[in-house]
């Protein structure tokens, strides 16, 4: 059996000395810091907005003021991803203020089958989930999105959204509270 040892050459670069060389011009850093990122940019985005082609334009465009703005990051205030996120977060927030409301999602029945019923359900609770999600404060619909579906940890949460620590518990809480009622409201 032989032992495969890692040298300091075969680990993949720290998002941080990429973005350095990014900050100087280097364009395969950031081509690096692409592949790495924007996926994830695209699933928050998406979970934010709710539209697979706006999706895809802010998590394009963070990546552009991420390019253009490289050399304004600053790894002692956090991580690259959570500045990311912001940025991504920010673009969101400005598209939903300037865009017309989200529209109802619109389902297929489905056949009628023996859990046919249990499909209509499951399908009415995400529908009203998601009338509720988006009826949210952008930032307390953020704070819930970024916490619950992405599995986002508080303190780095905080930081994409700007807030402390106590303030996202509370953005937390209001959310889910109104999404408590709003859920009871339509009996689900």
């Amino acid at each position: 059996m032989s032992l495969v040892t890692r040298t300091q050459s075969d680990l993949p670069e720290p998002d941080e000395a990429l973005m350095t060389r990014a900050a100087q011009g280097d364009q395969a850093a950031f081509d690096a810091l692409c592949v790495r990122h924007l996926p994830r940019l695209y699933v928050v985005a998406l979970r934010l907005c709710a539209d697979p082609p706006l999706a895809e334009e802010i998590a394009q465009d963070a990546m552009v003021r991420a390019w253009r703005n490289a050399a304004r990051f600053d790894p002692n205030r956090g991580k690259l991803a959570t500045w990311l996120n912001r940025i991504a977060l920010n673009l969101a927030i400005d598209r939903q203020r300037t865009a017309r409301p989200l529209d109802a999602l619109a389902d297929d029945l489905p056949t009628m089958e023996p859990d046919a019923l249990q499909a209509i359900e499951s399908r009415d609770r995400t529908a009203a989930l998601s009338s509720g999600l988006a009826a949210l404060p952008p930032r307390q619909r953020a704070a819930l999105l970024l916490t619950y579906a992405e599995g986002g940890a508080g303190k780095d949460v905080a930081r994409t959204l700007g807030v402390s620590v106590r303030a996202l518990e509370g953005l937390l809480r209001r959310g889910r509270l109104f999404l408590k009622d709003w859920l009871l409201a339509r009996e689900m």
